[in-house]
């Protein structure tokens, strides 16, 4: 839409409020980067069974019904964008969510997808 002298126009509420709002580029990369993990749906089954608990990789295995070295390489990428995080109790590596963000945007994805 144009103004009356030609140019853009622009709603200078509308434009103040996005403007709060707006995110920086640095933020948005690093949310894309998020979204990008989590548009796997081998991770986001991964993410939702360490939801409630910690498990090790054999349990991880068991569930997801992959591979060992699949669930493994998984693992990795979520604790690369800091989705995830291990603990070692003696011979076995436990993995949990890193926070309640991880669970309060798998919930709200969830929620999303079953909104009609």
């Amino acid at each position: 839409m144009a103004d009356p002298g030609g140019g853009p126009y622009i709603n200078p509420e509308r434009a103040a409020r996005a403007s709060a709002s707006l995110a920086d580029p640095a933020t948005a990369a690093a949310a894309a980067n998020l979204f990008k993990a989590l548009a796997d749906p081998t991770r986001v089954r991964i993410i939702s069974a360490l939801s409630n608990t910690d498990l090790c990789v054999a349990d991880l295995t068991t569930l997801i019904g992959m591979e060992q070295s699949a669930v493994s390489h998984q693992l990795h990428t979520l604790r690369k964008w800091r989705l995830v995080r291990s603990e070692r109790r003696g011979r076995l590596v436990y993995y949990r969510l890193d926070d309640e963000h991880v669970r309060d945007l798998l919930q709200r994805s969830l929620e999303h997808v079953h909104h009609s």
